[in-house]
């Protein structure tokens, strides 16, 4: 059966995006608004995201709303569970318990030129209407899972990081890390100490930059707390910092050597084995990927229990992974750190605006806004009065 309820103003996704726009609009004094989130709780990838050493790689102080700064963070660079437990607490704090619809999917949205409204169909079945739209839907959410011949054959326990089987204890096993990655330089170090051996396949090996993670303070934490401008002054430091390092990771920037140099130096100083550091040499410009950020991700391999395979994956067979060069690499474990499906180029859900015509569609054009009836494009819709 399909209801029609009024939403004036529809927030899809409880991540940091939505939560935001939630806080934004009630101290603008628009409390006409509902959040919608497919899952039981909110949170986004700090909700899903629970493997071990999962980690925030933003420092805490500029990893948080500007207007609700929180002093009490643990470490210069956040756990996930530090992170999500910030979350829920601004959901308590600005009192948006109220106006969220856990469980309810947004799965396609249809533009009423008649009324200047949109209409939401939910997974439930039912449609409901609003005057604003606001899509918070992130992209570190659903796993992308690897196209190896044989994965479905694996007979031991094999599970995504973003959704940890917890229930699998690791002690003294056999366990194979594919991917490496934002997330595979955060759990190889977690988990190396207590597995029996640990096989890491590398198919490209990542820019590292130390980190310098660290606890922070009872002194400091105190001093935030009672001197918010001290905390805010911090703040715009950590941003100034961040954006004087942009010039580095830029496209064929000659500041990119410099990253290069520094990122070599950290690898120098954290493997001694010269085999093994030439394995785990980027051979691609500095920036060109994401420059991944660790203190202990490269010392991890001169471990005795744990192994860099750097030879390409054949197969997955039921007791292991087979590489290119035939060997069979047995284990009890697969662990995929192999990142999540981003879909930059489409819709999240099919999404229809003036004159049906569709937000895939209209990206497919190039990007180019369309003009009709003297409108800058079918995104850009007047609200009557």
């Amino acid at each position: 059966m399909q209801s029609s309820d009024e939403f004036p103003i529809a927030i899809i996704g409880a991540g940091f995006a939505g939560i935001g726009a939630a806080i934004r609009l009630q101290q603008a004094g628009l409390r006409s608004f509902t959040i919608f989130e497919r899952a039981d709780e909110i949170g986004g990838t700090w909700r899903d995201n629970t493997y071990p050493g999962c980690a925030c790689d933003v420092p805490s102080h500029v990893y948080s709303f500007s207007f609700e700064q929180n002093p009490d963070w643990e470490r210069a660079y956040a756990s996930a569970g530090e992170i999500q437990r910030y979350l829920l607490g601004c959901v308590e704090r600005h009192g948006l318990r109220a106006r969220l619809r856990t469980r309810t999917a947004i799965i396609a949205a249809r533009f009423e030129e008649a009324t200047g409204r949109w209409l939401l169909q939910t997974s439930a079945g039912d449609t409901v209407s609003a005057r604003v739209v606001i899509a918070g839907v992130g992209g570190l959410v659903d796993p992308a899972y690897p196209n190896i011949p044989g994965l479905e054959r694996f007979a031991g326990a094999m599970f995504h990081t973003a959704r940890w089987d917890h229930g699998c204890d690791l002690r003294g096993r056999r366990v194979a890390v594919i991917g490496t990655g934002a997330s595979a330089v955060q759990v190889v170090p977690a988990i190396a100490p207590i597995v029996g051996h640990l096989r890491v396949f590398q198919r490209t090996a990542p820019w590292v930059m130390p980190k310098r993670d660290r606890a922070i303070p009872e002194w400091a934490r105190r001093w935030f707390a009672r001197v918010p401008p001290l905390q805010t002054a911090y703040r715009w430091l950590l941003f100034a910092v961040s954006e004087a390092m942009g010039p580095i990771v830029f496209l064929d920037s000659p500041l990119s050597k410099l990253g290069e140099w520094a990122s070599l130096r950290h690898l120098e100083r954290s493997v001694s084995d010269p085999r093994l550091r030439e394995k785990l040499t980027p051979h691609f410009q500095f920036g060109c990927k994401r420059v991944l950020i660790s203190d202990d991700y490269w010392p991890t391999f001169e471990r005795e229990n744990v192994e860099l395979v750097t030879e390409p994956i054949r197969e997955i067979t039921a007791s292991g992974v087979v590489t290119a060069d035939g060997r069979e690499h047995a284990v009890d474990v697969l662990v995929l750190a192999t990142g999540f499906k981003l879909g930059l180029a489409n819709a999240p859900f099919p999404i229809t605006g003036l004159g049906g015509q569709t937000l895939d569609r209209s990206r497919g054009s190039g990007g180019r806004p369309s003009t009709r009836r003297g409108r800058t494009g079918p995104w850009r819709t007047r609200v009557s009065r």
